[in-house]
């Protein structure tokens, strides 16, 4: 992140090099003290770390099992990462945070949540069975510069839906959902129906709903009339159960590289697909935003809190302390709706009745300490003061955010996010490189058909047409048309062209496409 700096109007000592930095300076000074005091952590979220605030920006993919949230993974990265295992069949039983790094490695839970770098340390309270089914992927790839994917177990449905997890399954993603900055849902459009697990998964996730984003996923597999009526089907589940007025954003598409099996939408899964991929890219910009968001929605809560311990512990008795705690824990309501009027809190502020009284009974009533208005005061000063500088900083720290990410992924040319202008297509990982050299004749007569330039070679537009017949998404052909246009000049020769269709053809024989051309393919077979 570049550095603003900017001098404070009201003279302040301190100076902040970013959002971020102003951030988590206000929260060790002003925030921090008040939730100590009246011990927000035992009642709501851990109290926070530098590392809460540096993580990258995270996006979370959540389905049933067999949806394609790991093929859509490595559709993003156009890599495999460490551990990928795809299938039918539930093949992913861990939640695995993908992120970047120079070596690729897997680091176990237990290890990651240790590391001060990482912000996983609250995780431990699920335990040693969640640990064990928590990992992180580490690889280098110019997607995950500036972004974390967060792959999860899929859900279960059916009979499998009574096998126990080990842990409590919902309570991670909960709280995985209140940090990550967007949560995809991905749904089959031949497996619209959502299981009683998936139900619970996607309740756990409200008061999230601006991050939803939804994909409806292997939709080449359908007709157009079939395709029609799935997608009706699913806004109808899913308004049953987000029970919401707004709708989330649904994307249509076949996120793999595999040839469409049914070609007739591709510009449908072409329009869905670029819209999509903008909305990935626009995470880190959005980050600086959610996160200072969630920041003046943690001081309001906190304020809050430390008005109601205040009023548990000025209505103690000084014997009989124990009976008095179960009046008030009964009484409970009451109290919020007297402080909402003593106060001039919102309703809105205060927390969950039910949720606030079970956590109320095993708390230490010797913890229970007196209003300390200085600490308000100060609060509230912050809110009004300084959060309105470090909201005024924002647009430039998201450019810059933003700016940083796309220059990274388009520097190195990264994944199925970036794709080169000069591309007829607007916009690898490593294989057996056949050891023979291409056969320039058997592709010279279809290239002489696109009637070549004077130059001997045929342009993007005149090169489409064969290429997409193929059926291979855009993404892929584009990586295609990269590798083969050796001297990046937006055409194809003979040779580029034999070479542009020898990596089509190893693409629908199932290969992966390699990094480079080989130097092999270089030297044509002699005739």
């Amino acid at each position: 992140m570049i550095r603003w700096m900017k001098k404070s109007t009201h003279n302040e000592a301190d100076a902040y090099t970013s959002t971020l930095d102003g951030m988590k300076k206000v929260y060790k000074k002003y925030v921090r003290p008040l939730e100590e005091m009246y011990r927000y952590q035992e009642f709501y979220s851990p109290l926070l770390t530098d590392s809460d605030f540096d993580a990258p920006p995270t996006v979370m993919l959540l389905g049933q099992y067999s949806t394609g949230k790991t093929t859509f993974i490595k559709y993003l990265l156009e890599t495999d990462y460490p551990g990928l295992r795809i299938g039918p069949e539930p093949t992913t039983d861990k939640f695995v945070a993908i992120m970047h790094g120079e070596q690729d490695q897997i680091i176990p839970g237990n290890a990651l949540v240790v590391d001060q770098k990482h912000p996983f340390k609250v995780l431990t309270r699920f335990g040693n069975n969640f640990l064990q089914r928590f990992e992180a992927a580490v690889l280098k790839n110019p997607v995950l510069q500036g972004l974390t994917l967060l792959d999860t177990p899929g859900v279960l449905s059916g009979a499998k839906q009574r096998v126990n997890r080990g842990y409590d399954f919902t309570g991670v993603v909960k709280w995985f959902a209140d940090r990550v900055d967007m949560i995809i849902m991905l749904f089959d459009a031949h497996k619209l129906d959502i299981s009683d697990e998936f139900q619970q998964v996607i309740t756990a996730c409200k008061g999230n709903d601006t991050k939803i984003r939804i994909i409806l996923n292997k939709a080449d597999r359908v007709t157009n009339q079939q395709l029609m009526r799935v997608y009706g089907a699913l806004m109808w589940s899913l308004g049953k159960v987000l029970n919401t007025p707004e709708v989330a954003r649904v994307y249509i598409g076949s996120f793999w590289d595999q040839p469409y099996q049914n070609d007739d939408n591709r510009r449908l899964f072409e329009a869905e697909e670029e819209d999509l991929f903008k909305d990935v890219q626009s995470v880190p910009r959005g980050s600086i935003v959610r996160k200072l968001n969630d920041l003046v929605k943690r001081c309001r809560i906190a304020k809050t809190h430390a008005y109601i311990m205040a009023h548990i512990k000025n209505e103690m008795p000084m014997f009989g302390k124990e009976a008095k705690m179960k009046q008030i824990i009964a009484n409970i309501p009451k109290i919020f709706q007297q402080l909402e009027k003593e106060t001039g809190i919102p309703a809105g502020d205060f927390p969950n009745v039910e949720e606030f009284q079970e956590t109320l009974k095993n708390f230490d009533i010797s913890k229970l300490q007196k209003l300390n208005q200085g600490l308000i005061d100060a609060l509230d000063k912050m809110i009004g003061r300084e959060l309105p500088m470090l909201m005024a900083q924002v647009p430039q720290d998201q450019e810059v955010a933003h700016e940083d990410y796309i220059q990274n992924v388009r520097k190195r040319d990264g994944g199925a996010l970036y794709g080169k202008d000069v591309t007829p297509f607007g916009d690898g990982e490593k294989i057996d490189i056949l050891s023979t050299p291409i056969q320039l004749k058997q592709y010279e007569r279809e290239f002489e058909c696109l009637n070549p330039g004077p130059d001997g070679k045929v342009n993007g537009t005149q090169a489409k047409g064969p290429m997409q017949q193929s059926k291979l998404p855009n993404t892929t052909l584009r990586r295609i048309w990269n590798l083969a246009d050796l001297d990046k000049d937006g055409k194809l020769d003979l040779l580029e062209f034999a070479i542009c269709k020898q990596l089509i053809n190893m693409k629908l024989d199932g290969h992966d496409l390699p990094v480079e051309v080989p130097q092999i393919w270089m030297s044509p077979a002699a005739e």
